[in-house]
């Protein structure tokens, strides 16, 4: 029986920021948009096509959407973008601001301060969903982006192994939650630990989260919602 074929996801997404002509390509994305805790992460990621050639740019031939990946195939893809990347810029957005500004308001804002770090010499600059608004340099929102562009796949990498080293780090101030499972994420476990000894300082605020609430709360809401 023959081997399987390994699988080279990245290719194609490196095929794809080619084609747009340009040598030096930026591409932005976040991690942590969903989680009940901890920061929202973003990350940029500029890849430079004039340098990434043969063993150079093999280390980035498995690149793929993060969510696509294992925890140990993010780790190794996140050590390859940093030894290919021209250059790599992240932010981290506190719960605290998230809950002052809004998450949707907090990622454009940390996502066109990346973008302008990056450009010059960025030529292309390309957002993983949505546009960014006047105020960020010129730049393309590419659907379904982290499966489609390289550098904005290299960022999603980016953006999910630094939040989650983070999270992990931050489980030693707060060992009660459990973050270092979770990395903030809402699971059973989280949610039973919150009703029963509250929010930590890094849980956000800003939204009606089921998981603060009393089974009593959640009851009413329920019987609300219903009526």
């Amino acid at each position: 029986m023959l081997a399987p074929v390994p699988r080279r996801p990245g290719r194609k997404l490196l095929q794809f920021d080619r084609k747009l002509g340009a040598r030096f390509v930026a591409g932005a994305d976040e991690a942590g948009r969903g989680p009940l805790a901890g920061p929202l992460l973003v990350a940029g990621v500029l890849l430079d096509y004039a340098k990434l050639r043969d063993h150079k740019v093999r280390p980035l031939a498995c690149l793929n959407d993060s969510k696509k990946c294992s925890e140990a195939e993010r780790e190794e893809l996140y050590r390859a973008v940093l030894g290919c990347a021209e250059r790599v810029v992240v932010r981290a957005v506190p719960s605290s601001q998230i809950d002052r500004v809004g998450l949707h308001r907090s990622n454009l804002a940390a996502m066109r301060d990346i973008l302008s770090e990056l450009s010059p010499p960025a030529e292309v600059c390309l957002v993983d969903g949505f546009r960014l608004g006047p105020l960020a340099p010129e730049h393309r929102a590419v659907v379904n982006g982290d499966e489609k562009s390289a550098a904005i796949a290299a960022a999603s990498i980016v953006a999910k192994v630094t939040r989650d080293r983070m999270m992990r780090r931050i489980d030693a101030l707060y060992p009660a939650y459990g973050f270092s499972s979770h990395v903030g994420y809402i699971t059973p476990t989280h949610t039973a630990v919150v009703r029963e000894v509250g929010p930590s300082e890094i849980h956000r605020r800003s939204w009606r989260a089921r998981a603060y609430m009393t089974d009593d709360e959640l009851a009413e809401l329920v019987r609300a919602e219903s009526a």
